[in-house]
């Protein structure tokens, strides 16, 4: 091997360094960012537009903007805007990945194959109407990882299981990550991880929690908030149906909730958890 050169070790420090040979040289890769509010008016090179897609202070509705851009070309344009997006979203995809480290019994490769896999995959299908378009890409690569650890373990206990004429059928548990809970603990802090995810608003969660939790009518809640009940009613519908993609897509797992949400869907808890639950669960179906 000559000496050097840059082996990577995985997808995921493959695609980070080409990230970094697209963003340099003589003629480097630049997303044209007019149009774009929020963000500045002319060409931007790649690294300085990670760096403001990283930044807190950057509001959803311009990350998702941009969002929105990049995965359009990535769809549109070819591979090498499929990289970009890759590239930009290489620091959460790294972050997905330490959350396994721990866990993971295979070579690291092949989980960092995963994890860029499952946001392949979802670039591809995300929808760029709804808000948090990033978020839900990493949340995708994450459950990519989670399945293939599922299969894994279920490969491990099906391998222990001896049967010949002369020993019994052996079962055996074998350590190793198992699928979380998901956070139905109660309904009101799925509502409240469905807001702090941006699927729901402050006013749905009003809407939905009173009405559906609390037993109080469309109408008196509607008054509450300033609206007329016919739209207070489809607002909720909307809402509601959002919710249910939100949960059967797994958007909710692990969203973490602030000491001050939590105080907020304890407060708001008055309903007894089985049937609140048999509420939340009867929401797609009404």
């Amino acid at each position: 091997m000559r000496s050097g050169w840059y082996v990577p070790q995985t997808a995921l420090t493959a695609a980070g360094r080409a990230f970094e040979l697209l963003s340099c040289g003589s003629a480097p890769v630049m997303l044209d960012c007019r149009g774009v509010s929020g963000v500045p008016q002319r060409l931007v090179s790649l690294p300085e537009l990670r760096m403001l897609l990283l930044d807190d202070g950057v509001p959803r509705t311009v990350r998702d903007a941009v969002w929105r851009v990049l995965v359009v070309k990535a769809r549109c344009d070819g591979p090498l805007w499929r990289l970009v997006a890759v590239g930009m979203a290489v620091p959460g995809l790294r972050r997905v990945a330490a959350v396994f480290a721990g866990n993971w019994c295979g070579d690291v490769a092949d989980r960092d194959s995963e994890v860029l896999a499952g946001f392949l995959y979802r670039l591809g299908t995300v929808d760029l109407d709804r808000p948090r378009i990033a978020g839900r890409l990493l949340d995708a690569a994450e459950r990519a990882v989670k399945s293939a650890m599922q299969r894994t373990a279920e490969r491990a206990v099906e391998s222990v299981f001896v049967q010949d004429e002369e020993r019994t059928t052996v079962g055996a548990w074998v350590p190793g990550s198992t699928p979380p809970q998901r956070p139905w603990g109660h309904p009101d802090w799925v509502l409240t991880r469905a807001v702090a995810a941006g699927v729901i608003g402050e006013e749905e969660w009003t809407l939905i929690a009173r009405t559906r939790l609390e037993g109080c009518s469309v109408q008196s809640v509607a008054a509450a908030l300033g609206v007329d009940a016919g739209l207070a009613a489809a607002w909720r519908r909307r809402a509601e149906r959002d919710l249910v993609a939100a949960i059967l897509g797994g958007e909710l797992d692990h969203v973490p909730l602030s000491p001050a949400a939590k105080g907020r869907a304890r407060r708001s808890g008055s309903v007894p958890a089985m049937s609140a639950l048999s509420a939340l669960s009867a929401m797609s179906a009404a």
